[in-house]
């Protein structure tokens, strides 16, 4: 049996789920999880359903779009065990890598990391210990333009599904953004809104803060405002230092990052307007 993932979004009206339902029942499919939602701001449904059947994709995505045309859906359908293809980005940080890393090879995400990119070549070591590819696009204000036209080259080559910045400590262009809107995931250094700028922990060590925190979101071309994926938070006191707050956000950046990657990679977000719905296990 193949099992599938399909992922709906349309205008909300009647009969959306017995359409659903009836075409993977007419496919010989039997239904394992179904989750579905109706956002009442933009009146968007969307919908995640995971089925078995002994058809393949090409006869399943035919007669799903047939019965469901009428509701003039996004639909999405991938074959569960066909993993997401992803590409990392980094900077010279690697504790978001070296966690995504041993995450894929403990068969703790669901996805393949076909590829790493970074603007230096600092962590080309961890990336051959696990048996990544690794390329160094070095990025200027002068070069940038060559350098995302060589990322778009290797996104292309590596087929991949995904881009992940890992800490990367580039702004990609709002075309690169337009190109892969709903396809790159950024991890945060802050729960947002927040502080901008550099040395956010000492910012929040000045403040007296309390709570400090990680957000994953899409990119888009407004910095830092994209659509939110996962977010969370630790309490922090008078007592910490700023060192304390950075290795505390470090693994706060690990596990948020995670999450996000393993919600999209199993197809669970889906992105309404200016947020996402996310359908967790």
């Amino acid at each position: 049996m193949n099992v599938f993932v399909l992922t709906l979004r349309c205008a909300d009206q009647p009969g959306i789920v017995h359409a659903a339902s009836g075409a993977i029942v007419a496919v010989g499919g039997n239904i394992l999880e179904n989750d579905q939602f109706t956002d009442p701001v933009t009146g968007q449904f969307c919908m995640r359903t995971r089925f078995e059947t002994a058809l393949g994709a090409a006869d399943v995505h035919e007669r799903l779009a047939r019965d469901l045309a009428r509701f003039a859906p996004a639909i999405g359908l991938r074959t569960e065990d066909e993993p997401r293809r992803a590409l990392v980005m980094v900077s010279t940080f690697d504790h978001c890598l070296a966690d995504l890393l041993y995450r894929r090879d403990h068969g703790d995400l669901p996805l393949d990391i076909v590829a790493v990119v970074s603007n230096h070549p600092d962590l080309e070591p961890l990336a051959a210990r696990h048996g990544v590819d690794f390329h160094v696009i070095p990025v200027t204000a002068a070069t940038k333009e060559q350098a995302e036209d060589a990322l778009r080259a290797l996104l292309a080559a590596y087929e991949v599904d995904i881009v992940v910045l890992a800490r990367y400590m580039q702004i990609l262009s709002p075309t690169l953004c337009a190109e892969l809107s709903g396809r790159v995931i950024n991890i945060h250094h802050s729960f947002l809104p927040g502080f901008r700028g550099a040395r956010p922990y000492h910012q929040a060590y000045e403040r007296g803060v309390k709570l400090i925190g990680a957000t994953a979101h899409f990119v888009t071309s407004d910095l830092d405002e994209g659509p939110i994926i996962d977010q969370d938070v630790v309490r922090v006191t008078h007592a910490h230092r700023p060192e304390d707050m950075v290795n505390l956000g470090r693994d706060i950046e690990r596990t948020v990052l995670a999450r996000a990657v393993r919600l999209v990679a199993e197809d669970r977000v889906t992105i309404v307007g200016e947020r996402t719905v996310i359908f967790s296990q």
